[in-house]
């Protein structure tokens, strides 16, 4: 791995692990402070978790894209490949891993913050065609956006439509928009709001495999010169850095 990667993957890394700590920890204290109302839980982890991901979009969007999500990063990978604007094919292996691994460090950091054994697997079931559909139809919206803005030339406004947009399908989507394969293997390792039991988290990563497919086919309609800006995903990178590889 080469130094700019290795700096990229660690930025992939830390990004992704706070990611996860704001939706666990958010998670655990929404349940501690209002233990009988899980709609304000929910507003709760919502709220923190669409105003961390701005944040961090912004911190880490320089360096590395900010994809803290492994199928953003394929349909990166894909869309560029011919033009060579996206991620190549040895950058998406030094993502992947490091995103998951984020995701893992990142529940363990949450579960520790307050007090709680570092591991301890989720218990909560969230299975069903219902919340399968909803991950494919969170999972294509947030791919579309993201893609979206960068081929329009208003990538710098990722941080807030990203972000709002999380906000938003918590609430609009049956499964409360993990979106996010990377993340959704976190969450299994916590027993606590945001948790997914691991038998869960087949289902909802392939259900957001099909949304990136979704995706993929929606960008080819309505952006077909998508892959031109697939380097400029999610945050433009900085002009030094846009294809130093």
């Amino acid at each position: 791995m080469s130094r700019t990667l290795a700096r990229r993957a660690s930025a992939e890394f830390a990004g992704t692990a706070m990611l996860v700590a704001a939706v666990v920890g958010s998670g655990i204290a929404a349940a501690r402070l209002s233990p009988n109302d899980i709609g304000l839980q929910l507003l709760e982890n919502a709220i923190a978790t669409a105003l961390a991901l701005g944040a961090l979009i912004l911190t880490f969007g320089p360096v590395s894209g900010a994809h803290f999500n492994p199928v953003v990063s394929a349909v990166d990978w894909w869309l560029g490949r011919r033009a060579a604007t996206g991620l190549t094919g040895r950058e998406l292996a030094g993502y992947v891993p490091a995103q998951i691994g984020g995701a893992v460090t990142g529940a363990v950091l949450a579960d520790l913050m307050f007090g709680l054994p570092a591991v301890t697997w989720s218990r909560t079931d969230r299975t069903g065609s219902n919340l399968w559909l909803a991950e494919v139809v969170a999972t294509a919206g947030l791919i579309v956006l993201i893609f979206a803005l960068a081929r329009s030339g208003r990538g710098a406004a990722a941080p807030a439509a990203v972000g709002a947009y999380i906000g938003a399908a918590y609430w609009f989507t049956s499964s409360t928009s993990f979106a996010n394969p990377a993340v959704t293997i976190g969450r299994a390792f916590t027993d606590t709001f945001a948790g997914i039991a691991p038998t869960s988290v087949p289902g909802f990563v392939a259900a957001q495999l099909v949304g990136a497919l979704v995706a993929v086919a929606a960008l080819a309609a309505w952006y077909p010169q998508a892959e031109q800006t697939a380097g400029a995903v999610v945050v433009p990178q900085l002009p030094e850095e846009a294809r130093r590889r």
